[in-house]
């Protein structure tokens, strides 16, 4: 069974241009109905064996559950916060340590409202009236995932592909279709072919430092304090940094090296993704997927430049505009060159305001070409590479009960994890 993508660009791009116009006009509140939107044409677009998806989650409840998060998460950090600022200024006179632990008291949440996120979301799609579902475990997935970025971080990066196998199987292994229950199968050992491009690149970027910096004369002895500093000179007037001036193939390895890093960090995500599909079965169910590393980095690459450029010259322009509106009638040579002197003139209260829109102009149209640029092609490509090669258990699976969630991606939201599509 094969999965095709019916959506348009264009339609896209005038959905996501009118839902975040509503979201600027509502003050934010319509972006729970502007995101119900997206996510029921995304899922309606992709369609598996001909039946397309169906997302069926409520605004209103994701509003709701907003609500109840901000007060819990309210209560929660202000109580802690006030705790450990206490002890921090008591014991260590200091509030440097209140402001780490707090940080730290956070990052907990964090994961256990992704988990969360997806259970909501999992639980509000359906395929053939079939609805998919995620089983309760919020803080054992949290838990984990602060003890597989422990060991990731203690071992240099090195079992990076071990905490990402481990999370996505726990996470798979408790998600059902109706009545059949996923497995992940596999190891995390299979993951490292999808590291090749990055760590290549960071050789690359290990042995253009050693060709630059290594024995070189001025670094050769600095153990002598009062040498710092005129070897730091010589550095720079006559030594590594000045021959590798004069040596341009040398500078030309570190913005190579920095670029396979961005594409291979960007490729070792999704072939991970890929590499675990493949192995991802059910009963009677078996995943594939073909997707390409090079074209979601293409994808990624292309799409972020077309929207970043965009919010770069639109606040660049709002800044410009602000300086001409509030600068000094003597300050511009010319503040009378193309109506300046109407803007200047213009009462503070309205400068403001139009200020204020087309600050939100920017952003909404960032957001739109996001969506066109970046979600909708990467969603596409998702959904054209992937397909089911064994179906034979689809007909002996039956329908799951409604989970009921009392704050649906609440918490992600007010966590500002709950934008993604």
């Amino acid at each position: 069974m094969s999965v095709t993508f019916t959506g348009k660009r264009g339609a896209l791009f005038w959905l996501a241009l009118k839902t975040g116009f509503f979201t600027i006009l509502t003050l934010g509140f319509y972006r729970f109905w502007m995101k119900t939107r997206l996510r029921r044409w995304y899922w309606s677009a992709m369609r598996p064996g001909g039946h397309p998806l169906e997302y069926v989650g409520d605004p209103l409840e994701k509003l709701l559950g907003f609500f109840i998060a901000v007060v819990i998460l309210t209560f929660y950090i202000g109580i802690v916060n006030l705790l450990l600022m206490f002890v921090s200024f008591s014991v260590f006179n200091s509030s440097v340590l209140g402001y780490v632990l707090s940080f730290a008291g956070v990052i907990p949440i964090w994961f256990y409202a992704r988990y969360r996120a997806r259970r909501y979301v999992l639980a509000r799609t359906r395929w053939r009236g079939v609805r998919f579902g995620l089983e309760k475990g919020a803080w054992g997935y949290a838990l984990r995932a602060l003890w597989y970025w422990f060991v990731t971080i203690v071992t240099l990066g090195i079992l990076w592909p071990r905490m990402t196998f481990l999370l996505e199987k726990y996470k798979t292994d408790r998600t059902f279709y109706g009545s059949a229950r996923l497995l992940q199968g596999g190891n995390w050992q299979m993951l490292y072919r999808a590291t090749i491009p990055l760590v290549l690149s960071l050789l690359l970027l290990a042995g253009a430092a050693l060709w630059t910096f290594w024995w070189d004369p001025v670094l050769a002895d600095l153990s002598d304090s009062s040498l710092i500093f005129p070897a730091i000179e010589d550095l720079f007037e006559g030594g590594s940094l000045a021959t590798a001036w004069h040596d341009p193939e040398r500078l030309l390895l570190f913005p190579l090296a920095l670029s396979g890093m961005v594409f291979g960090a960007i490729y070792y995500r999704w072939v991970s993704k890929r590499i675990m599909a493949n192995h991802k079965i059910g009963p009677g169910i078996q995943f594939a997927s073909a997707l390409s590393g090079a074209r979601v980095t293409f994808i990624y690459v292309l799409g972020n430049f077309i929207a970043y450029t965009m919010l770069v010259l639109g606040v660049l322009a709002l800044v410009l505009l602000a300086i001409l509106m509030f600068a000094g009638p003597d300050s511009l040579a010319s503040n009378n060159y193309l109506g300046m002197d109407v803007l200047q003139d213009m009462p503070s209260w309205l400068s403001f305001v139009l200020l204020a829109i087309l600050y939100l102009t920017f952003f909404l149209m960032w957001g739109v070409l996001y969506n066109t640029f970046v979600t909708f092609p990467l969603m596409r490509h998702m959904a054209r590479t992937t397909s089911l090669p064994l179906i034979a258990g689809l007909p002996l699976i039956s329908q799951r009960t409604r989970d009921e969630f009392a704050e649906a991606e609440g918490f992600a939201e007010a966590l500002d994890l709950g934008a993604a599509i």
